[in-house]
């Protein structure tokens, strides 16, 4: 009887347990519309598990090493290397798809050699990186190791001076820097790790973002660009005007080198979005919003709507915070940068520098049809701008920033020959502080700590680890640039020109930029408008 009875009360906990589970999920199953689900239960479950799971499998397991999209396997392990163990070197040769067609560098018949670089590495800095010591099948044995490190700032001749005529110019020794995120996008763990690996590397900076300037930023010490929305967060009244004493109040902090109104930004043309449940204190503190209220900005200065009014604006800038002040812009063709730079001259009012966004840029969420269908890649945008500014006679009045997936030095190199002065990097500072491309950003979940405020969610990063490898991920970066430009024949990044850049068509036809793409001739007419 015994034995019967534990029988029983076994088959009861093995199979009662199942059966209640799929009787469940079979009586869900005729509640939702989904068809498959309705006609197939268990089946259907099934396939939207995999679905789920999909991006990951693809991530890890299919996509091959160069196939991944924004950014692939290659280039994502490549970063993390550099920023964890400051080094880039690869074995039996490069991943890249040779007979796609593309931009490449033009190498010298004779380098410079190091010690002919015109480069500031006198001052050692202190730095920390991992050193693997033992590597198996399932085990990798690293220790964490103290070491002075050369920091690959550029020689005093070739400071980058933006604002030059301001009474507060920005002196920049490095030509790499962290783009636009806004506090609450990401959280203050990410802000503080980038901050203080940016001024640990020096000759760097971060971007505010248009959410406004907030404590942790400040704090890290770094030079902070701080960037004005069409929302105005953090540069508001209590109606949700501009206010122009909140302004000069943040112009006349020191770490704050200059002001960057965001006309545009890549894939995100539409204005910006933040989900109520990021609004903390700390970030309505900093947006001068209500907490946990959803606040959205739109795709425009309400107060301005043409070019004379958006440069008397800047000038008003200018004048009042004595700092630099610059646009943030995505180009859409020649034709619509002409009014802009028309109005310069008549004004002869300039912005001190125009950050120009690839379509390509989305480290912010938004609509797919806008991510894959407003503006032009930042390579074609970046001639159009360097070109149209040339022909206008104007290219020396403010410097190009640019941005848009340039995450690795020779990325970097093409940028400043087609035109930039200095490069921009949001996507590239996530991932060297752990970012995973979880593709969670817009949901406040985000597995490594960083585009969430969530505390919780926080704790997966820890900023006094990460901000040495912002600092090595800047350090190699311009490492490498200069290695670059030294096997280019130059002695400096500064030197890049569209003459030292190659396209190759798919037919392995080539053509250097310059010719492809000659510099303009200043119009007569551009002065006599």
């Amino acid at each position: 009887m015994v034995p019967t009875v534990l029988l029983v009360i076994l088959l009861l906990i093995v199979a009662l347990p199942p059966l209640i589970f799929f009787g469940y999920m079979y009586a869900l199953s005729k509640k939702p519309k989904h068809s498959i689900i309705r006609s197939h239960p268990f089946l259907g479950w099934m396939r939207y598990l995999l679905e789920k799971l999909g991006p990951e499998f693809r991530q890890y397991w299919f996509d091959n090493d160069t196939e991944g999209k924004p950014f692939s396997r290659a280039d994502f392990v490549g970063l993390v290397y550099a920023a964890k163990y400051r080094t880039d070197l690869i074995s039996f040769g490069g991943r890249r798809d040779y007979e796609k067609p593309g931009f490449y560098l033009s190498n010298a018949m004779f380098p410079q050699l190091t010690s002919e670089l015109r480069v500031d590495n006198e001052k050692l800095l202190p730095g920390k990186k991992y050193v693997i010591t033992d590597e198996g099948l399932f085990t990798r044995r690293e220790k964490f190791i103290d070491e002075q490190v050369k920091p690959w700032l550029l020689h005093d001749d070739d400071v980058i001076v933006v604002g030059e005529n301001r009474k507060h110019p920005w002196h920049l020794k490095g030509m790499f820097g962290a783009s636009a995120t806004s506090y609450g996008a990401v959280g203050e763990h990410y802000i503080q790790s980038t901050g203080t690996g940016a001024f640990m590397a020096g000759g760097s900076w971060i971007n505010t973002g248009e959410g406004g300037v907030a404590e942790v930023h400040l704090n890290t010490g770094a030079d902070i660009v701080s960037q004005i929305g069409p929302g105005l967060f953090g540069f508001r009244d209590d109606s949700g005007r501009f206010s122009i004493e909140e302004y000069k109040r943040k112009a006349s902090l020191s770490n704050i080198k200059a002001f960057e109104l965001k006309f545009h930004q890549g894939a995100k043309i539409r204005g910006g979005h933040l989900e109520g449940t990021k609004v903390t204190e700390k970030v309505a503190a900093a947006r001068l919003v209500p907490v946990g209220k959803t606040v959205n900005s739109p795709n425009r200065f309400e107060f301005l709507t043409n070019p004379e009014e958006a440069l008397r604006f800047i000038g008003t800038l200018q004048e009042e915070g004595g700092k630099p002040v610059g646009v943030k812009i995505v180009v859409g063709d020649s034709h619509r940068l002409e009014a802009f730079f028309q109005t310069m001259l008549a004004l002869d009012i300039f912005p001190d520098f125009i950050t120009v966004d690839g379509s390509e840029g989305g480290s912010g969420a938004t609509f797919k049809a806008m991510a894959d269908g407003m503006g032009l890649p930042l390579f074609a945008a970046l001639l159009i701008l360097d070109d149209t500014a040339r022909k206008y006679g104007v290219r020396d009045r403010f410097k190009i920033f640019a941005s848009g997936k340039l995450i690795t030095p020779d990325k970097v190199a093409i940028a400043l020959a087609l035109g930039a002065d200095c490069v921009n990097s949001a996507r590239g500072f996530m991932m060297a502080n752990g970012c995973i491309m979880a593709l969670q950003c817009h949901t406040g979940k985000c597995p490594t700590g960083i585009t969430t405020t969530d505390s919780k969610y926080q704790e997966a990063l820890a900023p006094e680890e990460k901000q040495w490898r912002v600092m090595n991920y800047i350090l190699q970066l311009r490492e490498g640039l200069f290695s670059l430009a030294a096997a280019s024949g130059l002695k400096s990044p500064r030197e890049f020109t569209r003459e030292h850049v190659v396209f190759s068509n798919e037919s392995g036809q080539s053509i250097r930029v310059v010719d492809l793409f000659p510099y303009p001739v200043t119009s007569k007419k551009a002065f006599d408008r």
